[in-house]
């Protein structure tokens, strides 16, 4: 008998929601498995069958799959829900940990990678995948003080955003720049910040006061 009998797989795209069923099948032989790609549909499966796994994507048709969590857990509070995304910024990770997820995979990790931590979920492992198992560690990591070399006001709108999850090409659309403007801004940022990731550029956000913790 399969650990969890249903599993439910919200994900609006076709390839990627087969992928995520093959994995299923694989990793919890005999499994139930129920694919949405919507809000509405998943509340609409939940209506009448209850999934005792959830794997949510967050961009969703109809708004983020992190909503979905208080409608499941409505009706079956003991539901494991898993976030599987592209999103591997820190405000999406902790609103989806805030919202009750135990686990926060990335759809872009080797199969075999992604396939290992979800069945970790039978030895009692959180299914996190590795880079973002290391952010949740150094978010709580003593603060490193503030460099102090200054960043210019435009510097600070884009670290701002980027520290928000925005792509450099989505800074450049809403601050109305060149792509390549806003990649030589972002270049400069993180010489002058010595910091080498979205991570650190997140938590250096915070520390300078261009974003609040709790966002």
């Amino acid at each position: 008998m399969a650990p969890y009998q249903n599993i439910l797989i919200v994900e609006d795209l076709p390839d990627v929601a087969d992928w995520l069923y093959r994995v299923c099948a694989d990793c919890f032989e005999g499994a139930n498995i129920r694919t949405a790609n919507s809000i509405s549909s998943a509340k609409s499966s939940i209506n009448d069958w209850v999934p005792q796994l959830a794997l949510l994507d967050i961009g969703l048709p109809d708004g983020s799959g992190i909503s979905i969590m208080e409608d499941i857990f409505a009706v079956t509070p003991s539901c494991q829900c898993v976030i599987t995304t592209i999103f591997d910024d820190s405000n999406h990770l902790f609103d989806a940990l805030k919202a009750g997820a135990m686990g926060y995979l990335l759809k872009d990790e080797t199969e075999a990678v992604f396939k290992a931590r979800l069945k970790g979920i039978l030895e009692g492992q959180p299914p996190l995948s590795p880079s973002i198992a290391r952010r949740m560690l150094s978010f709580f990591q003593p603060q490193k003080t503030a460099p102090e070399t200054e960043i210019t006001p435009r510097e600070k709108e884009v670290l701002t955003l980027i520290a928000h999850g925005y792509s450099v090409r989505g800074t450049a659309e809403s601050l109305s720049l060149s792509h390549h403007t806003v990649a030589s801004y972002v270049k400069d940022i993180y010489r002058k910040l010595q910091i080498n990731s979205r991570a650190e550029a997140t938590l250096m956000a915070m520390e300078l006061g261009l974003i609040n913790r709790n966002e």
